[in-house]
Formats: structure tokens, sequence, C-alpha cells
């Protein structure tokens, strides 16, 4: 399909940004992780000394053939079996029965017909499902959405080490207040970034498989062989996917881990936005400069236009993933009594809201390394806000105890425009020793930055 018609934007416009997810998100590579799951646990079976079950080594890794190998051919037989019959087998009208029948027709070998009576053994479609759901959830996390994370992290780092020293005025309240570093304020967000991507390591290790039947009780493991401890089945055959096993559950798997790994996300993400924004008002403030794409067009009316574009994309995408994150976090833990189906449709759009993520990490990226510190405007702009260093010298006449220091600074200061002129009248009317005067008269709006550049140093202890 010509990617101009495409109903969303993730397979349209930003189709070449979101193919690193079609391994994890596509419908293509939910019938793969399905088949996996049903390969593995048929191999499972023949390990159990109760079941008649034998499949020899080669014919193993025949089955995982046909998941390891599993290509657009292999879907588009899984999805004709489903709408529209094949063979000896009527439409299922259902994805995993598909999915079931896809396997018995790749094993029709006669060395192998003897397990098509075992495959699919006494589970439940959601047994599937949770699992392959959770094989591709954490693989699009881990190798995609946590490695642009990172980069993120590491780019940031290395802003922040290179423009330690360099100072700039902070605003509280959106008001100018005491100066900081540029270096040292992107050491916060690299600092933020390193435990958000923590919390989405811990959820990411945290996700469970459910492996237990119609109804979470084994019922069909136990009336064909009552004598297998079959929870114990679960833990090994679960463990070897990678995942830990949900002890208890109904028919589905609670998800609560996957509205952790959501929310983990979102906090990644909240980092990211207050980032975006920042540095949209940097750019506004004329802090950061932009590298000017040649041919690039910033307004269609104003030719001299350079925006900000990657950061606000970036904000957009990230606020739309946040959206979906909540939705599909509050929606996935909430099932009527044992099971109903109306989150089989939701989890379809976990894929949608990870490539919401992904876009804009990349146009975050994109957008920090277009930008270059301005350290004359900084300086400037400093230079021209002299009242910052109302602060300090309060604070100086406090240790040198004169109670009324912060009114005289509030009177000389508060809704006015001074100069370091004034600052130095108000010092030589001072009742305070040559040093303390010195002290006073050597501060600068540039040099009150207290132990900003040396806080980025913070960065190497986490």
């Amino acid at each position: 399909m010509n990617s101009l018609y495409a109903v969303s934007p993730l397979d349209g416009r930003y189709a070449g940004r979101t193919e690193p997810l079609r391994e994890y998100a596509s419908e293509a590579a939910l019938m793969r992780a399905r088949v996996r799951v049903e390969v593995e646990y048929l191999v499972a079976l023949a390990d159990l000394d109760t079941t008649p079950l034998e499949i020899g080594e080669r014919h193993r890794e025949y089955l995982r053939t046909l998941y390891e190998e599993f290509d657009e051919s292999d879907a588009e037989l899984i999805k004709q079996i489903e709408t529209e019959g094949y063979g000896e087998y009527d439409a299922t009208n259902h994805d995993v029965k598909a999915v079931e029948y896809f396997v018995r027709e790749r094993i029709a070998d006669p060395k192998l017909a003897h397990a098509i009576p075992w495959i699919h053994f006494a589970l439940t479609s959601e047994d599937v499902n949770n699992l392959a759901y959770r094989l591709l959830v954490k693989g699009g996390v881990e190798n995609v959405l946590l490695p642009k994370l990172e980069r993120l992290r590491t780019e940031l780092a290395e802003l922040a080490r290179e423009y330690r020293d360099v100072p700039m005025l902070a605003r509280t309240h959106g008001q100018p207040a005491t100066p900081t570093t540029f270096g040292k304020e992107m050491a916060v967000f690299a600092s933020r970034l390193g435990r958000a991507i923590g919390r989405v390591k811990d959820a990411r290790d945290g996700l469970q498989g459910k492996l237990a039947g119609a109804s979470g009780t084994y019922a069909a493991h136990v009336a064909a062989y009552p004598d297998v401890d079959w929870p114990e089945f679960a833990d090994s055959f679960v463990a070897d996917l990678g995942l830990e096993r949900a002890p208890l559950t109904t028919q589905v798997n609670p998800c609560d881990d996957l509205a952790e790994l959501f929310d983990a996300l979102r906090g990644a993400n909240n980092v990211l936005l207050d980032l975006d924004r920042d540095a949209w008002r940097y750019v506004s403030d004329r802090y950061l400069g932009q590298d000017a794409a040649k041919g690039e067009t910033g307004s269609s009316t104003m030719p001299h236009k350079v925006n900000p574009i990657d950061f606000e994309n970036s904000e957009g995408n990230l606020s739309k993933a946040n959206s979906d994150l909540v939705f599909l976090g509050d929606y996935v833990t909430e099932s009527r009594l044992q099971r109903d189906l109306s989150d089989s449709t939701v989890k379809r759009n976990i894929g949608a809201a990870f490539a919401y993520c992904l876009l804009g990490y990349v146009k975050l990226q994109a957008g920090l390394g277009k930008v270059v510190p301005n350290e004359q405007v900084m300086r400037d702009e400093l230079d021209a806000t002299p009242e910052i260093i109302g602060e300090a010298v309060q604070t100086i006449l406090r240790r040198e105890g004169h109670d009324d220091a912060y009114e005289r600074v509030k009177d000389l200061t508060r809704g006015q425009r001074v100069t370091l002129d004034d600052f130095r009248d108000l010092f030589e009317d001072l009742d305070v020793d040559d040093e303390t005067r010195e002290e006073l008269l050597a501060l600068t709006p540039a040099g009150y930055t207290g132990v900003a550049s040396e806080m980025v140093d913070e960065l190497g202890a986490e």
C-alpha cells in the first residue's frame, strides 16, 4: 500500500522511523510469537516423562524453524486459515486456533504426525497470547526503546560535561533567579532519565507469564495427568521463555506487570517532555542556536525562521504516547469475572504506544543534535540582570549579624531595574569590615553559580 493512503501516520508519514518496531508490534510478529509458544510448549511436553510424546533432536530443530524462519508466506497462511480456511481446515475466525492449525499443517511429516494431538494440549488461547505478547513487549523495550533512551542519556551527560562551566541565568516562576550553568541543568535531566531507565529495566525484568488453563486452575492438565506437578512445569516453561510465572490468575494474566512497564515508560517520557519544553524555551531565548539545514523551510511566509520543530514534534509524540500508555495500563488490568475479550483489541495498540515513544525519542535526539549553546547570549543576559546577586548579598549580611539584611536588599531590588553600581553604593553605606565589603564588591552574576559545575560529576556516581 502506498504510505500516502495509510490511516495512521505511524504507517504513513512516519513509517520509516517506526520500522524498527515491526519485528515486535506487527500482526505478523504476534503470529510468530504465538508459533514460538506453541512449538516450545510441544517440546516441553515431550520432555515430561509422563507423556508418551517423543520428539528427536532433528525434529526439534525443524519445529523451531517454524518461528525462527517465519516469513511473510507463513503469516499469510495463518491469516488465510483464520479468514477463509485452508485444505481440511474451515475458516476458524479465531486467530490463535489458526496458529494451531498452521503448526499442524507444517508438521504433517509422517515422523512428526504423532505429535499433532499434543499441539495446544490443555491450553486456552490466553495461555498462548499472554506469553506471546510479553515476548514481543520485552523485545521491543529491550531492543528498540531502551537503546534510544540510553543514547539520549549519554548525549545529555556529554552536554553536561562539555558545558559544565557555562553560566546561565536560571528562572524560577519564569522570573530571573540565582544563576546556574547550562551543563548542570543538562546533568539534572541526565540524572532523572538514568533513574527512569532503571525503572523501565526493572519493569521489563518483572514481566510475568501465565500458563494455567481455562480458569487458571490447570484443570485440563490435571484431568489428563494428575500426577504431574503442573505449576512446577509452568515455572520451568515460562522461565525458559525469559519470563517469571504469574502464580495466581484467572483465565487471563492480570497484566499488572504490563501496567507497571507502561507507567515506567511514561515516567521516562515525562522527563523528556520536561526537557523538550525547556529546550524550546532556551531556543526562544536564544540560549540555544540551531543549525539551519540547507533547503529547509522554517516558515512559509517568514524566510528568516529556524523553528525548533524537532522538540515540538517530540513533545507532541511523547504526549500522545503517554495518553495511550495511561489508557493501556488502566484497561488491561481489568477483566470481568474470569475472562472477557475486550482487552484483546486493546492490546493490539501496545505497538502504537511504543511507536509514539520511539518517534518522541528520535525527534528529541535530532533536536539535541542541531543545537549549540550560545554562551555570549547567556553571559549578556546575566550581566543585564545584576539584581540576582541580591540573594548572595543578604545571605552574607545575615552571616555578619544584620537582622535587616533581607529587607534592605528587597527595598533596593524588588520590582526595580538596578545596576552593579547601585549595589556598590549600598555596600559603601553598610556597617561591615573591609574584608566583608571586598567580598561583596567581588560578587558578579556570572560568578554566582555555587558548585554547579562540580555537581556534574554526580553523574559519574550513578
